[in-house]
Order: structure tokens, then C-alpha cells, then sequence
């Protein structure tokens, strides 16, 4: 329902702000992981592990695989496994756009689904953990990018209300539209003109600012549509249920998974950081 949407907003949003700029990155990082191994939970159910223990043990390793990360791995190389996962997020956002037949629903276990789930988790977690303590900018860009996929997400759903008739991916999920798109690259401009005139964008020009912006919000919706289509194929409505109005952990921060690697490359590209 609407007002549990708006009161769950209302109670998460101040807090998820205030942990971004006040919390020590140790325990911000800690914190992200728990909503991490939230969501990887309900990964192991979108992959067909149906028993209690399966999907227990599958959170288990994830948690072990974000402490061997946040100990052992060199940032040189989390650049390169943000590499990786940016180019797979623009071959899937364009593949899943491009879709035009039914998703068939999948029955049995997919190892498949919790391996790339786990990767795109890790990934987003060390993405945003890592900008988090690379500069004393790091918690400002972080809640830049926050805003910035909330904003294309509100602008989507106004512009797709109301002149929404083209669909965008029917067979994946049949109410966004390509005047959703156009309203999520309207906010992600206007975030960007935001950032630059209210906060500087440090040494990226307000062109490069821009473009990195609606890059990111269309791979976010990329990041919606997989996991829509994750939820299709296992014949769920929503990933969980553990927010009132909003589903699963997985419902909520689908966009940010993707667009995490995505945004913390491209802002060291342009000079965001600087």
C-alpha cells in the first residue's frame, strides 16, 4: 500500500543519509554488508534454494567471501572486477530491453544465479565501501549517488504515469515505459546540474558529470529489470517481504547493485574524487 511505501521511506531515508556521512567507514562497510547478506538471502530464494539451511549456508559463504575482500583484496584489483561487472551491466541492461518473447518459469536449483548474484553483490558492497574511505569526498558521492537513483526513480514513475504508452521491456516488466526512461534521464540531468552548482564536482566538468549520470541511471534500470526477470523466472512477485510496501531488500537496492561498480569507476575516470 502507498502509506506504508511513504512511512517506510520516511523512517529509512534520514537514517540511510545519516550513516553515509557520519559513520567511520568500518562500521558503515559493516552495516552495508548486513543489508548485503539481507539481500543475499533472498538471492538464494530467487535461485531456487527452497530449504531454510540451503539458503542459511549460501549467507554464510557470502559473508565469508565480504571479509576476504575487505582483508586481501588490492583496490588496483577491485578496479578491474568493476571493469567486469560495468561492461556486464550495459550487455544486460541492452539485452534485457531487447527482450521480445516470454520468460519461462525455471523449477530446480540454478547455481548459475548464485554465483553472478553473489558477485553483483560483492561487487556493489566493495564498490561503495571502497568510495566510502577513498577521499573526504567518498561519503558525499555516495549520497549523490543515493539521490541520484532516487530521483530518476520518482522521475520515471511521474513521466510513465503520465505519458507512459510505449513499453520498455514487456516480457520483463510490463509497467515501465520509454517515457519512464525519458523522465529517469530528465532527473539524473538535473541531479548532475545540482551536484555541480550546490556541492562542485571536483575536476569533472559539468558535461562529463552529466553524461557519467544518465549512464548510471540507465544501467540502474538495467539492475531493476534483471532482477524482475529473476523474479519472473521463479515465479515470485516480489523478493521478500521484509519492508512494508516494499518488498525485499533486493526490491529496493536492485538499482544500486548495478549501478554501485558503474558510478565508483566512472567518478574516478572523470574526476568526481578530485
Amino acid at each position: 500500500m502507498l502509506w506504508q511505501r511513504i512511512l517506510t521511506a520516511l523512517v529509512l531515508v534520514p537514517l540511510v543519509v545519516a550513516g553515509i556521512l557520519y559513520l567511520e567507514t568500518r562500521v558503515f562497510a559493516a552495516l552495508l554488508g548486513v543489508v548485503m547478506l539481507l539481500g543475499a538471502r533472498e538471492m538464494a530464494r530467487l535461485a531456487n534454494l527452497q530449504s531454510t539451511q540451503a539458503q542459511a549456508g549460501y549467507v554464510v559463504v557470502l559473508a565469508l567471501v565480504l571479509w576476504l575482500v575487505w582483508r586481501f583484496l588490492p583496490p588496483g584489483q577491485v578496479v578491474y572486477l568493476q571493469w567486469i561487472m560495468s561492461i556486464w551491466w550495459l550487455l544486460m541492461t541492452v539485452v534485457l530491453v531487447s527482450r521480445r518473447s516470454e520468460l519461462p518459469r525455471v523449477h530446480g536449483s540454478r547455481p548459475a544465479i548464485l554465483l553472478l548474484g553473489g558477485l553483483v553483490l560483492v561487487t556493489a558492497w566493495v564498490s561503495i565501501s571502497g568510495l566510502h574511505a577513498s577521499t573526504p569526498r567518498g561519503p558525499a558521492m555516495i549520497l549523490f549517488l543515493f539521490v541520484l537513483i532516487w530521483v530518476a526513480d520518482s522521475g520515471a514513475y511521474f513521466a510513465g504515469r503520465a505519458f507512459g504508452r510505449r513499453k520498455l521491456s514487456p516480457f520483463v516488466s510490463p509497467g515501465k515505459t520509454w517515457a519512464g526512461v525519458g523522465g529517469a534521464a530528465a532527473g539524473a540531468i538535473i541531479s548532475a546540474v545540482l551536484l555541480a552548482v550546490l556541492v562542485a564536482a571536483g575536476g569533472a566538468s559539468l558535461p562529463a558529470l552529466i553524461a557519467l549520470s544518465i549512464l548510471v541511471t540507465a544501467v540502474s534500470i538495467g539492475g531493476d529489470l534483471w532482477e524482475s526477470r529473476l523474479k519472473r523466472e521463479a515465479g515470485m512477485k516480489d523478493s521478500g517481504n521484509l519492508l512494508p510496501g516494499h518488498g525485499g531488500v533486493l526490491d529496493r537496492i536492485d538499482s544500486l547493485l548495478s549501478a554501485a561498480p558503474v558510478f565508483t569507476l566512472g567518478a574516478g575516470l572523470i574526476g568526481l574524487l578530485a
